[in-house]
């Protein structure tokens, strides 16, 4: 999926969570995000588009502060402010469509452009919509190209190696004979996991492991994301189904 329509994604997401959920109340719990409320999740998402804004805006050369992100409390009592999450969005594909997608720009793990900022924020923004739709207790759907992006993009930045230095207890994963496989079996997508080196690696396409997971697209972005638990109606798991859940244990990404 390339750079423009990552842009646009960021809104378009956007825009479907502010339609869906205009009416919702913004002090309804979210399961998937333990300890916060609908109202402290639009306050993360719409923080998190501006303090993205500002890094792109500026080449930011350092992390930048993210106070707009994590301080998330507020007044729940009013409506779900729309039109400020949407003009957050836009602000940010604005922002990234004027710089272009190969300008340099410091990134976490070595990731120095453009492309990265949007590919990110058009992944971060479909999975907190998923959450705020598991919040309204409202079913979630998304283009499923946009999804089988979304699980690449997870699965290329968890097995970067500084992973093992800023969690340690990840090296937990590696060990004999443990490989993990995922099926979409609603678009014919497959990915595999290998935990039997020294790093962990993953690849497209379908193989033997040591347990594989087969559902629709959009249940294995949400299990994978651990958003959704392995024991739903439309997740079907073969073989060790413990390291299924110990992997999901130790893996944590958006």
């Amino acid at each position: 999926m390339e750079f423009t329509r990552h842009c646009t994604e960021i809104v378009t997401q956007t825009e479907l969570l502010a339609t869906e959920l205009k009416a919702s109340d913004l002090r309804a719990p979210v399961p998937s995000c333990p300890g916060w409320s609908l109202g402290d999740l639009v306050r993360h998402i719409g923080g998190g588009h501006r303090w993205a804004e500002e890094v792109v805006r500026t080449r930011a050369t350092e992390w930048l502060p993210d106070d707009q992100v994590r301080q998330v409390s507020g007044d729940d009592t009013g409506e779900l402010p729309g039109d400020w999450l949407v003009e957050g969005a836009t602000g940010l594909a604005e922002t990234l469509r004027a710089a272009g997608p190969d300008t340099p720009i410091w990134a976490p793990f070595d990731y120095d452009r453009m492309t990265f900022w949007a590919r990110r924020f058009a992944h971060e923004t479909l999975v907190h919509r998923a959450d705020a739709m598991l919040a309204a207790g409202t079913a979630f759907a998304a283009e499923p190209a946009l999804v089988v992006d979304a699980i690449g993009e997870w699965m290329e930045l968890d097995v970067i190696p500084a992973h093992f230095e800023l969690t340690p207890r990840k090296r937990e994963l590696l060990g004999p004979g443990r490989t993990l496989a995922f099926a979409a079996t609603d678009t014919g997508d497959a990915w595999f996991v290998d935990l039997t080196g020294d790093v962990i690696t993953w690849r497209r396409g379908a193989a033997a492991a040591a347990v594989t997971v087969l559902a629709p697209v959009t249940d294995l972005l949400l299990l994978i994301y651990r958003r959704r638990p392995a024991s739903g109606p439309r997740i079907e798991v073969a073989g060790d189904r413990g390291l299924l859940e110990f992997w999901l244990g130790h893996v944590a990404f958006g």
